[in-house]
C-alpha cells in the first residue's frame, strides 16, 4: 500500500491521467470454484442479453463445468438482469443445475 501525505493530493507526481472511450467496452465473465476455474470468457461487442448469457456462457461453459465439479456444484450469479430472467432460470432448472436462491 501507497501512502501519501494529505496535502500532496493534486502534486503533478501523484496525478494519473485516465481517458474514457465511447464505446461498449469490454465485457468479460468467467467462474471460480474452491479448487477449479474457468478461462476468461470475453463478449465481443455488444450488451449480454439473456440469450447470448444463454447461448454463449451457460450452455458450452457452465453446463459441461457443473458436470465436471459432481453433485457438490452450486451456481451462483451476481443477480444481472439476464442471469435472473425466466429464460435462464428454465434453462438451468432442465440441465439440473443446481443454484444459489
Amino acid at each position: 500500500m501507497l501512502l501519501r501525505e494529505p496535502v500532496t493530493r493534486y502534486r503533478a507526481p501523484n496525478i494519473v491521467e485516465r481517458y474514457h472511450y465511447r464505446s461498449n467496452g469490454l465485457l468479460v465473465w468467467a467462474w471460480i470454484a474452491t479448487d477449479s476455474r474457468t478461462d476468461l470468457y470475453v463478449f465481443a461487442g455488444g450488451s449480454v442479453t439473456t440469450v447470448r448469457y444463454r447461448d454463449e456462457i451457460l450452455h458450452p461453459l457452465v453446463s459441461p463445468f457443473v458436470a465436471a465439479m459432481g453433485t457438490d456444484a452450486i451456481f451462483m450469479d451476481d443477480n444481472a438482469r439476464p442471469h435472473r430472467a425466466r429464460l435462464v432460470r428454465s434453462y438451468l432448472e432442465s440441465e439440473t443445475i443446481p443454484q444459489m436462491a
